[in-house]
């Protein structure tokens, strides 16, 4: 019996401590949700306080924006009113206006109306005083007005004859005088220095070991420089010097180049001769046309053709009367500008002329004619326009001047080459004796270029070996000798000579 009283108090108490277990067990979930419950409370007092603030702040932006419009709306309306004040302003300054104008234009239509009325009146009046002076007179009003007409244009003609007489009379006077002051003007403003080209050249040699193999074995190289360049190479007793001897200014300096480089680098013999030759003959044509553009930029032209350029380079190695051409086309140019701005023409064409107007003389040889002619047609077929043109052609009278400039240019070239020492008759009469040689040697079919050399004495002929064989050149030879004999006064003996030369070339590879 005890033990079941002792179980069932152990089993009362099991069944308590469970039971007390859950009761705190409970109260312990209670208070848990209590403080959740608290915090979600105040989780939703925080975020009522934030959407309030942010309303705040949200109203009070849109206040401030609004202020902020109210008060640019109110200074737009302001300036739009001052705008219709201003033009309320001036509609009611242009209504005025009009209103005076339309007044004014009332009251010169009754003046016009009034002149008209008193127009016609004395358009009577003045037929009443006609008929009266033609009762009187006798006459009509067209015969008394052909009588008055005949008497003023009688006065006029004599008033008019004497002026003109006084004009001419002092024209006569004064036009030698202004001419004379015109050109001593333009003379004293350009004065070149005068040079008289020579036709021979000298080349310094570093010692006269040099003259041995310039000549080289058995002539071969003096002989390879004459034949390339047609000049005349005298070697003689001057010390360190070699004399180059030719009429032909560019064959000349093609020469002198030559030699000094070959002097320079010391490999001396035919074949490097040529070559040397071929080069410079491009140099030359590189100075040719770098003088040419010199030129025309120093004299301030432009728009000209390149190959009137070239043509103005070629100038400088060119001679007439022993003047430089360039130089002396230069002088005129400047003349001309001078004479154009004294007498009122156009100087930058005067120059142009001025400078193309021997341009002929640098291709002479090339056509045949005057090299006033064929410097006409070389500018007309580069574009220069007629009175260029006829500046060119007319300078020697061979057409009529069409401008002017034409009387300018003509004008310049005798002032420049009428100064004393400018030219010389004689050796240009000697360069044209040598350039008949070469013509009359160049007119032979199978000639590929001649050379005359020795002051003339000596006329080399370089002929096409595959047109021209041994015997020919034996006939071409006899043949240019007669025709020399029978067109050409000359002193003493020319000896020509034919080279005909056989060439082979072959490449190893």
């Amino acid at each position: 019996m005890s033990d079941i009283v002792w179980i069932i108090i152990s089993l009362s108490a099991l069944a308590g401590g469970f039971l007390l277990r859950v009761l705190l067990a409970r109260l312990g979930l209670s208070s848990a949700e209590d403080k959740a419950v608290q915090i979600i409370e105040n989780a939703r007092k925080e975020a009522d306080a934030t959407r309030r603030e942010a309303i705040i702040e949200t109203k009070d932006a849109i206040l401030r924006e609004r202020n902020k419009f109210d008060n640019e709306t109110r200074e737009r309306r302001m300036e739009i009113k001052k705008m219709e004040d201003r033009l309320l302003s001036k509609e009611e300054n242009l209504d005025r206006r009009l209103a005076g104008l339309e007044k004014r234009e009332k009251t010169v239509q009754q003046r016009e109306q009034l002149a008209e009325e008193k127009i016609t009146e004395l358009e009577v009046e003045r037929g009443k005083v006609l008929k009266t002076l033609e009762t009187m007179s006798g006459m009509t009003v067209e015969q008394a007005r052909e009588m008055l007409i005949n008497d003023l244009r009688e006065d006029a003609r004599l008033e008019g004859a004497k002026y003109v007489n006084k004009i001419e009379s002092e024209a006569r006077q004064n036009a030698e005088k202004k001419a004379r002051d015109i050109i001593i003007t333009a003379i004293q403003h350009c004065v070149p220095e005068v040079v008289g080209e020579a036709t021979v050249s000298s080349v310094s040699l570093p010692s006269d070991e040099m003259k041995g193999r310039i000549i080289g074995r058995e002539g071969r190289n003096i002989r390879a420089l004459e034949v390339l360049t047609g000049v005349d190479v005298i070697i003689d007793d001057t010390p360190e010097a070699v004399v180059l001897s030719c009429f032909n200014p560019v064959n000349r300096e093609i020469a002198r180049l030559s030699l000094e480089r070959l002097i320079t680098d010391g490999r001396i013999h035919p074949a490097m001769i040529e070559e040397i030759v071929t080069k410079v003959r491009r140099d030359v044509d590189k100075i040719i046309v770098e003088e040419g553009e010199r030129t025309v930029f120093d004299l301030g032209l432009h728009s000209m053709h390149p190959e009137l350029i070239k043509a103005v380079g070629r100038l400088k190695f060119r001679t007439s009367y022993g003047q430089n051409i360039l130089n002396h086309s230069r002088a005129v140019a400047n003349i001309c500008g001078m004479l154009a701005g004294e007498v009122g023409a156009d100087v930058q064409k005067a120059i142009r002329g001025g400078l193309l107007h021997d341009i002929g003389k640098g291709i002479e040889m090339e056509g045949g004619g005057g090299h006033a002619l064929i410097g006409a047609d070389l500018a007309r077929m580069y574009g220069e326009d007629d009175d260029i043109v006829n500046m060119i052609g007319a300078h020697h009278g061979d057409k009529e001047p069409s401008c002017l400039e034409t009387v300018l240019v003509s004008a310049a070239d005798a002032i420049s080459a009428a100064r004393p020492g400018a030219r010389k008759e004689s050796l240009e009469g000697y360069i044209k004796r040598l350039e008949n040689l070469e013509k009359i040697a160049n007119d032979f079919k199978g000639v590929e270029k001649s050379f005359a050399i020795q002051a003339g004495r000596e006329l080399r002929i370089m002929v096409q070996n595959d047109l021209i064989d041994d015997e020919g050149a034996r006939q071409l030879a006899r043949d240019v000798a007669k025709r020399i004999e029978r067109e050409i006064k000359h002193p003493g003996v020319v000896k020509v000579t034919v080279i005909r030369e056989t060439r082979v070339v072959e490449h190893a590879y």
